[in-house]
């Protein structure tokens, strides 16, 4: 049974081709996979520029509808027709990026809801884009879209040219590494919702504007971690929450996230610091403009393919940072 069972599984177009890639990626084979004839193809896709200063962003999906801001904001309240947009930040990332997409499609399908997939690629030197590319002609042009920037240009600016492209009326900003797993977000939508995690509507609790997962309340935690990881986890955010006044927030380096789209359109091009101190000064920024934020406890899982990039120059710019809020805030 459970060989005929896979069997079935592998009849899906979908899956096959997201075996391929993986497949690829392990055997170190060119990751440029033809499409099969029933996944869904945008017939009309032209390239653009996204047009952000110097950094000569270009985006794959230049027919893209985008609605102004306004408007995603008079449709918030509409659970069935609101679209959310996932961005993904990416370097070096082409062991993951087909596992997290997969595990974003089948989180959205099972709740039912509308999404597109933004990958701001920054050039990654293992073929990220190119694996992006493939995923891009499974998923099709509509729903899987690509940033690709010529270097390292920072998260903040990543987060920024990632939202330019997308279309949502709620923004996702979440890793592409593994760690943060998408089957929360839908508890992260009924919290910013003011449901129970039901679809029987609204039942009267506080709406929030921000849905950050913490790991530092109760049904929260880190798996894979060793100590000393750990313990500067754990240093960063008690010395930012005693400094700082951030509305009883517990986990201010988090970058799992659920936004409405107008907060984080006013609070992102306020922001300063870089590293791991830009996902603590939004927080710190949504407060003091009077932003309703909520907290659902996530598991973290430390990541299983590729390296962190948590090292001695984040630290030191993250302290940099904390200091610079607490002088400027």
């Amino acid at each position: 049974m459970a060989m005929a069972s896979i069997l079935h599984k592998l009849k899906t177009p979908r899956t096959v081709c997201l075996l391929l890639i993986i497949l690829s990626i392990s055997l170190n084979l060119p990751s440029a996979i033809s499409l099969h004839p029933n996944a869904p193809i945008s017939a009309d896709v032209e390239s653009s520029s996204c047009g952000v200063g110097g950094d000569h962003e270009t985006c794959s999906s230049s027919l893209v509808t985008r609605s102004s801001s306004n408007n995603n904001i008079n449709n918030n309240n509409n659970h069935d027709t609101m679209l959310y947009s996932i961005i993904l930040p990416t370097y070096n990332e082409r062991e993951n990026l087909p596992l997290i997409t997969q595990f974003l499609h089948d989180a959205f399908a099972e709740s039912k809801l509308k999404y597109e997939i933004v990958v701001v690629d920054d050039s990654s030197p293992d073929g990220t884009l190119e694996v992006a590319r493939s995923l891009q002609k499974i998923f099709g042009e509509e729903r899987f879209r690509i940033v690709s920037r010529p270097g390292k240009l920072g998260l903040g600016s990543a987060y920024s040219a990632g939202l330019r492209a997308s279309s949502g009326g709620r923004i996702v900003l979440m890793d592409a590494d593994m760690s943060h797993h998408p089957k929360y977000i839908a508890e992260m939508i009924a919290m910013m919702d003011g449901r129970d995690g039901d679809d029987s509507g609204s039942s009267g609790k506080k709406k929030f504007d921000i849905v950050s997962g913490t790991r530092y309340r109760r049904g929260g935690g880190v798996a894979g971690w060793d100590t000393r990881r750990k313990l500067t986890s754990c240093g960063a955010n008690f010395l930012a929450t005693f400094l700082l006044s951030t509305g009883g927030a517990s986990d201010l380096t988090g970058s799992f996230r659920l936004y409405e789209r107008s907060a984080i359109e006013m609070i992102l091009p306020q922001v300063m610091c870089k590293g791991y101190a830009f996902q603590m000064e939004i927080l710190v920024r949504a407060h003091k403009a009077g932003m309703k934020i909520g907290e659902v406890p996530i598991v973290f899982v430390d990541r299983i393919y590729g390296e962190s990039k948590l090292g001695a120059n984040e630290i030191i710019m993250y302290l940099r940072g904390l200091l610079n809020l607490f002088l400027t805030t």
